[in-house]
């Protein structure tokens, strides 16, 4: 809102890709509805809210503190520039070969937003990539013709997701080197 006193600074901005939670958030033990807060739908059940990240506390956006001369999807633009400025992002091996996306605990999926870390590690590896995000701080990946890569992984994210106080999504996503794209993947 123009001269709103609860508008944000849009260099704070994050975004954070979580599991749809159509009904209700909660934030500092407050319950707010979905619709006061602006979602972009991403892949199968998960969805990107934007963040401020002032002061090393992360509040959820809402759209009240949008500025006016700034549409979501800038927003969201600007967000990933803030992201890519703010976090640093290393791609660990794990034992099983297959790779895990580490980052400060909190924006791990956040690297899904980054269509150019996956075209790249597709690109090394040459081949497409299973992608799991079991939760919020776990992202892993594996060139999706290694079986047994693709097999550590997939055990990997059942227990993460099974012990994980922040459950994400137990849908397995693929990027597909070729077209350049992140897809659900259904077997």
């Amino acid at each position: 809102m123009e001269g709103s006193d609860t508008a944000i600074k849009t260099d704070r901005i994050h975004p954070w890709v979580r599991k749809g939670r159509r009904d209700k958030l909660l934030e500092n033990g407050r319950r707010f509805s979905i619709k006061e807060i602006p979602v972009i739908s991403f892949i199968g059940e998960l969805e990107i809210l934007l963040v401020d990240t002032q002061e090393e506390k992360y509040r959820i956006l809402k759209e009240e503190q949008i500025p006016s001369d700034v549409t979501v999807e800038e927003l969201y633009g600007r967000s990933c520039e803030n992201l890519a400025r703010d976090v640093e992002f290393v791609i660990a091996n794990t034992m099983y070969g297959g790779f895990s996306i580490l980052a400060d605990g909190i924006h791990e999926g956040s690297a899904l937003c980054f269509r150019h870390i996956w075209e790249t590690c597709a690109e090394k590896l040459e081949d497409d990539l299973l992608v799991l995000f079991p939760a919020k701080d776990t992202l892993l990946f594996a060139p999706f013709s290694h079986t047994a890569a693709v097999e550590g992984i997939r055990e990997h994210s059942r227990r993460a997701y099974f012990h994980s106080r922040e459950k994400m999504t137990q849908q397995e996503m693929i990027f597909i080197r070729d077209r350049k794209e992140l897809a659900l993947y259904e077997a």
